[in-house]
C-alpha cells in the first residue's frame, strides 16, 4: 500500500467509531449456526452498537440462543421474530430498516451461517472514510479463500465469472454488485436507494441492492478477510471458483426474480431487452449444469419453468412498481404482529 493510501486508511481508522455500527443478522431454523455467530461477536476486538437479529419465524431454539447471548454481548441486542418466513430478502428488508431507525451510521449485514473474524469490524472501518459501500472477503468452510463474483454485466444482469480475483497495491476493486453475506453500507446510501426489496424472497436481491448503490457511489470489495463460513455446502471445485449445490426454491426464485430485475432495469433506463434475455437464457443453462454436475440429477427443472412462468406475470403486472427510495427514511410504526422484542 502506498504512503498516501496508508495515510487515508489510518485517518479512516481514527474517525471510525465501531459503536456507530449495527450488525444485522437474518436467521431461520439454524440456531446452532446462530450460536457460533453470536459467540464470535462476543469476542470481537471492537463491539458494534447494536446487533439486530431478524428471525424468520423459526421453530427451533433460536429464541433461547438469543436470550443466552443478550447479557453477554457488549452491544444492545434487538430481536424480532417475524410471523412468517419472509426469506433472506424480507429479513434484510426488516433488518436494515430496524438498524436505520436505531440511528446506525453503518449497517453490516450477514446470514447466520458465518462467523466474524475477531478484528473484522476494525478492518472494514479502515476504509470507511473513503467508501460508503464496502464488501469484505471471507474464508470458506474449509478455510480456503472464497471468491465472490463482484462484477456483473450491466446488459446481461448476471455475474461476470472471469472478473480478476487478485488485488493490486490499492487493496480494493470497484464492484457493481452486492452480497448480503458481509455487505457494509452507510445509512446515507440506504436513504438514497431505499431498503432491500422483500418481494425477491431469495436470490438476486443483494445483487440488485449492490447495483443500485454502485450507481450513486463507488462500491468496493476490499482485500480484508472479515468473515468465515461455518456451513459446508456440496460443491464442484473449479479452482478459484466453485459450483455450489442448490435447491428447488432457489431454482424457482432465480428464474422468477429475473422479472423483478427487469422491472428495476427498465425503471433506471438500463434495460437492453435482447442482452437481458440472453442473460436469462444463460442463467437457465447454468442451473441445468448445476443440476447435472453437482447434484447428479435432472430432477428439479420444473421449478425453473415455474419460475419463468410466474416471472411473466410480474413482468406484465401494470400495478407493480420498484420500491420507493423514501421508504427507508420514514420511521415505521411498531407492528404488534411482528412480535418485536428488544432484549
Amino acid at each position: 500500500m502506498s504512503k498516501e493510501s496508508r495515510g487515508a486508511a489510518e485517518s479512516a481508522k481514527a474517525d471510525f467509531a465501531p459503536s456507530d455500527t449495527a450488525i444485522v443478522i437474518v436467521t431461520y431454523n439454524r440456531s446452532h449456526l446462530l450460536d457460533r455467530l453470536l459467540a464470535s461477536i462476543e469476542v470481537m476486538d471492537s463491539s458494534p452498537g447494536h446487533v439486530v437479529i431478524i428471525d424468520n419465524a423459526s421453530s427451533d431454539k433460536t429464541h433461547h440462543v438469543v436470550n443466552r447471548y443478550t447479557p453477554r454481548l457488549k452491544a444492545e441486542v434487538v430481536y424480532r421474530k417475524l410471523p412468517t418466513n419472509t426469506g433472506g430478502a424480507g429479513g434484510f428488508h426488516t433488518g436494515v430498516k430496524t438498524a436505520y431507525e436505531l440511528g446506525a451510521q453503518w449497517i453490516w449485514m450477514m446470514d447466520d451461517d458465518v462467523e466474524v473474524i475477531r478484528d473484522g469490524l476494525g478492518k472494514l472501518g479502515k476504509w470507511s472514510s473513503r467508501f460508503q459501500v464496502i464488501q469484505g472477503r471471507r474464508y470458506d468452510y474449509d478455510g480456503s479463500e472464497f471468491y465472490w463474483q463482484y462484477r456483473i454485466s450491466d446488459r446481461l444482469a448476471i455475474p461476470i465469472p472471469f472478473a480478476p480475483s487478485g488485488f493490486d497495491i490499492t487493496g480494493y476493486r470497484e464492484m457493481n454488485s452486492g452480497c448480503f453475506e458481509g455487505m457494509f453500507i452507510h445509512r446515507d446510501v440506504v436513504t438514497r436507494i431505499g431498503l432491500p426489496d422483500p418481494r425477491f424472497f431469495i436470490y438476486w436481491d443483494d445483487q440488485l441492492y449492490g447495483w443500485l448503490a454502485s450507481r450513486i457511489t463507488t462500491a468496493v470489495i476490499v482485500n480484508e478477510f472479515v468473515l468465515r463460513r461455518t456451513r459446508d455446502i456440496r460443491q464442484l471445485d473449479l479452482g478459484i471458483r466453485h459450483f455450489n449445490a442448490s435447491s428447488d426454491p432457489y431454482r424457482y426464485y432465480i428464474m422468477r426474480n429475473r422479472a423483478i430485475l427487469k422491472r428495476y432495469y427498465r425503471e433506471h433506463d438500463m434495460l437492453h431487452p435482447l442482452q437481458f434475455g440472453l442473460g436469462t437464457v444463460l442463467t437457465f443453462a447454468k442451473e441445468i449444469l448445476r443440476l447435472i454436475l453437482v447434484e447428479k440429477t435432472i430432477r428439479g427443472t420444473s421449478n425453473l419453468f415455474r419460475g419463468l412462468r410466474d416471472g411473466r406475470k410480474i413482468e406484465h403486472d401494470s400495478t407493480w412498481e420498484p420500491m420507493s427510495t423514501m421508504e427507508a427514511a420514514q420511521p415505521s410504526k411498531p407492528q404488534e404482529e411482528q412480535n418485536n422484542t428488544s432484549l
